[in-house]
């Protein structure tokens, strides 16, 4: 039997994370939860990192139920020295650290002109700022393995402006600028960077927002697929890049958003 017929007959392995270790920042709720679950249930131990302890806790503690190792952390992703004690917390209790995602993010929209400084300032800081601090320490660890992985969650606003909207969008164009330029110098030393760019999903932060009828039937019309995104539509992109299967993606943001950006999100020219 050739060698890639039998790289085929094994294709399930290169989507699990038996023996890896995962780190998920802001994984105490909403879409880095999802993202920590379906980690641990593709194999991974997963620390699960949050501002919030007692989300971070609820979590962790729902992994163990799995049977998945997990330990949940304490962290201000802005803080070079809390992110720094993060790192070795978990290369001190795992050994080892093989995928990173950085999912800590904050948002917030109103009039430019009104949108204070120090609003503006707090956003880029977690989204941008908090990336770059986690990405940095998290290959401290990986590049001596020759190995690794780092998920950025990006957005599909990371890709298109909106009115009301002079941080948060912003904060995600540099998310996928940098995961760019982090691929470029980690490639070859064996850590793929990617990111995922969701669009609108429900969570307890979006439900007040998606459940305005007005809204939510705005958004069907621009969403190719008719509807929001699920927690668990994350599921298999964050695994997927997490695994081996993925080992040959650097750079990438990926799109999970129904087909949004593909469509110009204008209405069906009449016949």
């Amino acid at each position: 039997m050739d060698d890639l017929m039998e790289k085929a007959k094994n294709i399930h392995s290169l989507f699990g994370l038996p023996g890896k270790v995962a780190l998920v920042t802001g994984g105490g709720k909403g879409l880095g939860e999802a993202m920590s679950l379906a980690l641990a249930g593709a194999g991974a131990d997963v620390v699960i990192a949050g501002k919030t302890l007692a989300n971070a806790q609820r979590v962790a503690d729902r992994i163990s139920e799995m049977g998945r190792r997990s330990l949940a952390v304490e962290v201000d992703v802005r803080e070079a020295d809390q992110v720094t004690r993060m790192i070795s917390t978990v290369v001190k209790q795992f050994k080892r650290l093989d995928i990173l995602v950085n999912n800590a993010g904050v948002a917030d929209v109103k009039p430019i002109t009104e949108f204070p400084l120090d609003r503006w300032e707090y956003i880029m800081d977690v989204n941008v700022r908090g990336t770059f601090l986690c990405s940095r320490e998290a290959a401290k660890v990986m590049l001596p393995q020759g190995k690794g992985k780092i998920i950025n969650i990006s957005s599909l606003q990371g890709s298109a402006g909106r009115a009301g909207d002079p941080a948060y969008a912003a904060s995600k164009a540099a998310v996928n600028l940098m995961t760019m330029s982090m691929a470029c110098e980690w490639a070859s030393q064996g850590i793929c960077v990617n990111a995922i760019a969701p669009t609108w999903c429900w969570t307890d932060l979006t439900a007040p927002y998606l459940g305005k009828s007005h809204f939510y039937q705005e958004l069907q019309r621009r969403i190719p697929a008719g509807r929001a995104g699920n927690r668990e539509d994350l599921f298999g992109i964050v695994v997927f890049l997490a695994s081996a299967a993925s080992d040959f993606i650097n750079g990438a943001v990926i799109p999970v958003d129904g087909g949004a950006i593909a469509c110009d999100g204008f209405p069906i020219v009449p016949s």
